[in-house]
């Protein structure tokens, strides 16, 4: 049987108001995971999990201190040209490039690694692509 996920969005709502009362004083960069306060999204945006709304995501680009560019990791293995697999969380999960989100440094709750610099080109290539509207068979203007 197949069990339709609840959003809970009203709990997410004073999670949020919770993360949004505090300041977050770490310093973080490009290429470093994290768990991260996704929170509850729409659709089929990548949601946080737990009592924290929280997903371990990738910092593809530091904007300022107090805001990031990052990924979700998934640990749900499917072959997609809008993902890329890797082991840098300890265990086999995919980079979501469809998801890319621009987010409050706020949501970053705690630093979990750091992706090798291989992987992390790779999707920055990738990623491109994807912007660029380049598909695999084309080459890159």
């Amino acid at each position: 049987m197949n069990e339709k996920y609840f959003k809970d969005f009203d709990k997410w709502n004073n999670k949020s108001k919770e993360i949004e009362s505090k300041e977050f004083e770490n310093f973080f960069y490009a290429r470093e995971i994290w768990w991260c306060a996704l929170g509850v999204n729409i659709g089929s945006e990548q949601d946080g999990k737990n009592d924290s709304f929280e997903r371990p995501v990738l910092i593809v680009r530091r904007i300022s201190r107090d805001s990031c560019i990052i990924l979700p990791f998934t640990s749900k293995i499917v072959d997609s040209d809008y993902r890329v697999t890797t082991e840098s969380t300890g265990i086999q999960a995919q980079v979501v490039l469809s998801q890319i989100k621009t987010i409050s440094s706020k949501r970053l709750l705690r630093k979990i690694g750091k992706i090798k610099t291989i992987i992390f080109y790779e999707i920055l290539i990738k990623l491109s692509f994807i912007i660029l509207g380049v598909l695999k068979d084309e080459t890159p203007p």
